[in-house]
């Protein structure tokens, strides 16, 4: 069992890692140019090969910080790849893009009351569960409305790729800065790498999605 965990954990460090180099450069190069696809795609490699990962590992061994991760990863990463099938008229959602959104509907469900529960506890570290609880549902939330819409809204499809794609690389920083706590001053407080990446790469996913969307 120790050497699978360490296969898993070799695998998840190599995709994470990809996914967070290739994040990084995609935040600073041209963006819809083929550069950009051939980036982007190694990026939801990596990604899809960490969250994976990340649930298998904390499903062996038994860990909040892998599978919050894990979740949200997947979902932000597999929406938004498919997202980019709308941006061909015609197209409608199929099952597997409902079977993507309720999965995040059930654990954003989960995430939420189990936050409250360790808040309860006087934990701090329901309000991890709670912040990527609520973002979880809220981007369900839309997969909803798009359905509702006829996926007919100007855009929506470019929009709705920025914002999950931004998502996954927020999780792939966040994954990175928790791992590497340890570097940092004693005295801060562990919920903070959490939400950091957050603060910090979230006002540009506003500034990228109204850049891109009226540019196209």
């Amino acid at each position: 069992m120790k050497e699978v965990f360490f296969i898993l954990l070799c695998l998840h460090i190599a995709g994470g890692g990809l996914g967070l180099l290739m994040g990084t450069l995609i935040l600073f190069l041209r963006k819809g140019d083929r550069n950009h696809r051939k980036l982007g795609l190694l990026f939801y490699g990596g990604m899809c090969l960490a969250g994976a990962t990340s649930l298998v590992m904390a499903v062996l061994h038994p860990n909040y910080f892998l599978f919050i991760v894990g979740i949200f990863t997947l979902y932000m990463n597999l929406s938004a790849k498919r997202y980019l099938r709308f941006k061909k008229k015609g197209q409608e959602a199929q099952l597997l893009d409902y079977v993507i959104s309720t999965f995040m509907l059930v654990f954003g469900i989960v995430f939420i009351a189990f936050g409250i529960y360790l808040l309860i506890q006087a934990k701090n570290f329901g309000i991890v569960f709670l912040v990527f609880g609520s973002i979880g549902l809220r981007f369900v939330w839309q997969d909803y409305q798009f359905q509702q819409s006829g996926y007919s809204i100007r855009l929506a499809w470019l929009s709705q790729h920025i914002q999950r794609m931004m998502g996954t690389y927020i999780a792939s920083l966040t994954a990175f800065l928790v791992v590497n706590s340890s570097i940092f001053p004693h005295f801060i407080p562990s919920f903070v790498f959490w939400l950091l990446p957050g603060f910090i790469v979230g006002p540009l996913i506003g500034r990228f999605v109204k850049k891109y969307t009226q540019k196209a």
